[in-house]
């Protein structure tokens, strides 16, 4: 008898703690993507600490220091399962969770976020989800496996189950996702499902994109959309370093405001999954500012493009450089505090 009572004291326990966490969802938040788990992918599954990494306990107080409160880890398919419906790599799900770990000592909430673009890399052969090599089944599998290894993890703010699902359009990623989704739910019905847009998942043109999305089910009723949004002409994020147009102040805004508009008409919960500036042209730190301004102002929280110590000279990266800030984090704190 003494056992079921602790079986029940715990199942409330979890259930108590993981709603409190989701009960933050509606927090304004700006977040930032730590990257480097997802980088080598020319060599796939790779070495860790030679072809990828994982953000370290330092990189994660720097932003802590600096008032973040979420960070999304992009990850590889192909090193957390070696093989579609194989079982997942044991040593791969630790990092994993060693780095939510880490981040749940500091009350930093994870989004994880499968860096994949709709594709899975078998022996140099690229398969797309939903073909005959790589069926939906097989997303379904690899998210039901991840999300019942991790559903002890309080401060998992949500699975992001494919970033920028490329090649896949229409009806075809609809059922992806669906896929993933009843996947997700059959172990774990507490934790947000984020869901991107197809192509490169682009606010401006998300209406016309992606508005069948809207229908997909959750019995759970905890899908957030996740669109991202640069401020350059093609929405692009290179940022080209000659770039000669007119920068206009409200550009992010103007790029965004279709998304926030669409999330409105919907009633739906939607994130800015990336944004991001070029270091070297300090036109842009306006415009980010006043993206910013526009986002909070209409509830919407966002995911700084990006972090990560293997970064190096990349124009849009905010990690320190021997300990000085970017000049993008002057702005950034103003939000993120």
């Amino acid at each position: 008898m003494k056992n079921c009572q602790s079986y029940l004291l715990l199942t409330i326990l979890f259930f108590i703690i993981h709603s409190t966490v989701f009960s933050q969802e509606n927090t304004i938040t700006i977040g930032v993507n730590l990257c480097g788990a997802e980088f080598g992918d020319k060599n796939l599954p790779g070495v860790i600490n030679q072809d990828y990494i994982y953000p370290t306990e330092n990189d994660i107080q720097y932003f802590v220091h600096k008032g973040f409160k979420l960070m999304a880890l992009p990850f590889k398919w192909e090193r957390i399962q070696h093989q579609p419906f194989a079982e997942l790599d044991n040593a791969e799900l630790q990092r994993i969770a060693n780095f939510i770990s880490i981040c749940n000592r500091y009350n930093v909430q994870v989004s994880l976020t499968m860096q994949n673009f709709a594709m899975y890399n078998n022996q140099n052969k690229e398969l797309l989800i939903g073909s005959s090599q790589l069926p939906f089944k097989a997303f379904k599998d690899v998210w039901r496996k991840i999300a019942g290894a991790l559903i002890s993890f309080p401060n998992i703010y949500g699975y992001d189950i494919m970033n920028e699902p490329r090649r896949i359009f229409g009806n075809a990623w609809f059922k992806a996702a669906q896929n993933a989704i009843s996947g997700i739910r059959e172990v774990d019905t507490v934790t947000t499902i984020i869901i991107d847009g197809e192509n490169s998942s682009f606010a401006y043109d998300w209406k016309f994109d992606n508005n069948n999305l809207r229908n997909l089910k959750d019995p759970s009723d905890k899908i957030i959309y996740d669109a991202h949004c640069y401020f350059d002409f093609d929405h692009s994020g290179r940022y080209d370093t000659k770039y000669d147009r007119k920068i206009d102040p409200n550009m992010g805004v103007l790029s965004v405001k279709p998304f926030i508009d669409w999330l409105k008409k919907y009633k739906k919960k939607g994130i800015i999954g990336e944004f991001g500036i070029p270091a070297s042209d300090a036109r842009w730190l306006e415009v980010m500012d006043n993206f910013l301004a526009y986002i909070h102002k209409e509830g919407v929280s966002a995911n700084y493009w990006a972090a990560g110590a293997w970064w190096h000279d990349y124009d849009l990266s905010i990690h320190p450089t021997n300990g000085n800030d970017k000049p993008q984090m002057g702005i950034l704190e103003k939000y993120v505090k």
